[in-house]
C-alpha cells in the first residue's frame, strides 16, 4: 500500500493501479516460468485500465451548472448563500466527485457527490455559505467534476462551467446626525411656493379653480381682488447633495499595491489600493447611505469633475453621475466594490477591463497618465450648475496647498461644504485645512485608524468655522 500511495492519482484509481501492478507481476512471472496463460492474464490486466482511461477521455459526461447568490451583491462581513443545481445533459451514468473552486480568502473549497441523495428530476441541488471581510469581485467556481469509468479503474477531472462573479460591496456604517443641510434642515427638505402674481401681498394666492376645496379660500385676497382667491399649494423640492471622491493614485500613500487592506479582482490578483483609500471607500458608502435615507438625490464626481465610477470594473453604469432612491444606493455600492486607484481619467472602462489579465502578471493595474487637473474648471462648472441646491462633501486623499486653493472656492456653490482628508499623517495638513476653512469648508484630516462615524461627528465639534474672506467665485483666490 505504501507503493500505491506514491503513484499519481489523476490517471487511475487505486483499483486501476492495483490491476496494472498485478499485470506487471504476472508479466514477470510469465517470463520466468514460461507460462503463456500468465502472459495473457498480464496483458489483460495492463490493457484494461489503459482502455478505460482512453474511453473516459473520449466519451466525457456532460453537465449543466446553475449558480445563484442570495443576496447578490453582498456586503462585507455579511453572509451570502450559494445555491448550485447540477444536471447531467449527456449520456452516461455513475457517480462523480465535484468541487466548487473558491478564492483562498473565502475559505476551503466545498466538495460534494453527484448525484446527491435528494436529487429530483435528474437535478442535484447543493447549498453553502460564503462571507468576505473585504470588498471586491470574486470568481466563484468553476465546478470541477472527477468521475470514473464504469469499472472504476481510471479517473478524469474537468471543469464543467465557467464560474460566476460574486460582488462584495463595502458595508455602510451608521453616521450621527450633523448640521448637514444648512437652511434645508437635517432632513434636507425645504418647502417652496409657486408665485403666481408679482405683488408681495399675493405671492401665496391664486385664482380659484373648479374643484379647489373651500377651506383653502384666502378671504383677504378675495376681498382685495374682487374674485375668489385660494392659497397657493406648497411643493417640496428634492434635496440634492454632491460627493467628490478622490481616487488618484498619487493622493493615497501606499497606493502602488494592495496591502492587507486592499481588494482584488475576479482573477484573484490584488488591485491598487491602500489603507487610506479603503477608509475613504467606506466613508463614501456610509455618507451616500446617510444621505439616501434622508431622500437626497446624489451626484458623485471625481476630482476632475467626471463620473466618480467611470473606471470601476464593477460599476453597472460607469458614466452615471446622479443616483437616487434604493436602486441608486445599490448601484453606488456595486460601483465601489471594485474601484481602485488610478492615475488616468482618460482611460476607457473597457480598456481597464481588457488590461486586467495582462497587467496582473506584472503586478500593475494602475495607469499613471496624469490626466486632467484636479479641482479645475470642469469640476467648478459641474458644481455651479447645481448652485446652492444642497451640501457638497469631498472625500479626499493627500492634497497639496495649491490644490486646496483651487478647491476652496467650490464651497460657494453649496449650502454647506464638508471635506475629509484621509491620510496616515493628519498632523501635516494643518495649513491645507486652514486654506479650505478660509474658503468656507468644514474640513478635517483623519487617519485610517479613526472610525468613519467619529470622523463625521467632528464636523459638529467645530465651534467656529471662519467665513470666507473673499468673494467665493471661480477663479478667485482665497485670502489667508
Amino acid at each position: 500500500m505504501a507503493l500505491l500511495d506514491r503513484v499519481p492519482r489523476h490517471l487511475f484509481t487505486t483499483r486501476g493501479w492495483g490491476m496494472i501492478c498485478a499485470g506487471g507481476i504476472a508479466l514477470g512471472a510469465a517470463y520466468i516460468m514460461g507460462r503463456r496463460d500468465l502472459l495473457t492474464l498480464s496483458v489483460l490486466l495492463i490493457v484494461l485500465p489503459l482502455v478505460s482511461l482512453a474511453g473516459i477521455r473520449l466519451v466525457k459526461p456532460r453537465f449543466k451548472v446553475y449558480r445563484e447568490f442570495n443576496p447578490s451583491p453582498v456586503e462585507t462581513s455579511a453572509s451570502t448563500t450559494v445555491r448550485l443545481a447540477v444536471a447531467r445533459t449527456g449520456t452516461g451514468s455513475g457517480r462523480a466527485t465535484m468541487e466548487e473552486r473558491l478564492p483562498a480568502r473565502l475559505g476551503e473549497s466545498p466538495a460534494f457527490r453527484f448525484p446527491s441523495r435528494s436529487a429530483t428530476g435528474g437535478i442535484s441541488r447543493y447549498e453553502y455559505h460564503l462571507r468576505s471581510a473585504r470588498r471586491g469581485q470574486f470568481l466563484i467556481g468553476p465546478v470541477t467534476a472527477e468521475f470514473t469509468d464504469p469499472f472504476g479503474l481510471s479517473l478524469h477531472r474537468q471543469a464543467i462551467d465557467d464560474g460566476d462573479v460574486l460582488t462584495v460591496t463595502p458595508a455602510a456604517v451608521v453616521l450621527p446626525l450633523t448640521g448637514l443641510a444648512g437652511a434645508r434642515g437635517n432632513d434636507g427638505i425645504t418647502a417652496t411656493r409657486i408665485r403666481a402674481n408679482p405683488s408681495d401681498d399675493d405671492v401665496m394666492t391664486r385664482e380659484y379653480r373648479h374643484g379647489d376645496p373651500m377651506r383653502r379660500v384666502h378671504w383677504a385676497a378675495t376681498a382685495r381682488h374682487g374674485d375668489l382667491m385660494v392659497r397657493q399649494e406648497e411643493s417640496v423640492t428634492t434635496p440634492e447633495a454632491t460627493i467628490i471622491m478622490d481616487h488618484r493614485h498619487g493622493a493615497f500613500s501606499g497606493g502602488s499595491g494592495a496591502g492587507p487592506a486592499g481588494q482584488e479582482g475576479p482573477d484573484g490578483h490584488p488591485v491598487a489600493s491602500s489603507a487610506a483609500f479603503e477608509w475613504s471607500v467606506v466613508a463614501v458608502m456610509s455618507i451616500s447611505a446617510h444621505l439616501a435615507e434622508r431622500n437626497y438625490a446624489l451626484r458623485l464626481l471625481d476630482t476632475a469633475g467626471g463620473p466618480a465610477f467611470l473606471h470601476s470594473p464593477s460599476a453597472p453604469e460607469p458614466e452615471a453621475e446622479e443616483y437616487s432612491g434604493g436602486a441608486g444606493l445599490q448601484s453606488i455600492g456595486e460601483s465601489l466594490a471594485a474601484i481602485h486607484l488610478t492615475g488616468s481619467h482618460h482611460a476607457r472602462r473597457d480598456d481597464v477591463l481588457r488590461g486586467w489579465a495582462g497587467k496582473a502578471a506584472n503586478g500593475d493595474r494602475t495607469s499613471h497618465d496624469p490626466g486632467p487637473e484636479a479641482f479645475d474648471d470642469v469640476l467648478m462648472d459641474k458644481l455651479s450648475a447645481h448652485r446652492m441646491r444642497g451640501p457638497v462633501i469631498a472625500v479626499l486623499g493627500s492634497i497639496s496647498r495649491m490644490e486646496a486653493l483651487a478647491l476652496a472656492p467650490a464651497a460657494g456653490y453649496a449650502t454647506n461644504a464638508f471635506a475629509i482628508i484621509a491620510t496616515e499623517k493628519p498632523a501635516e495638513y494643518a495649513d491645507v485645512l486652514e486654506v479650505l476653512r478660509q474658503g468656507g469648508w468644514r474640513a478635517v484630516a483623519i487617519a485610517p485608524s479613526v472610525p468613519v462615524a467619529a470622523a463625521w461627528s467632528q464636523f459638529d465639534q467645530e465651534l467656529a468655522i471662519p467665513a470666507p474672506t473673499t468673494d467665493v467665485r471661480r477663479g478667485t483666490g482665497v485670502a489667508l
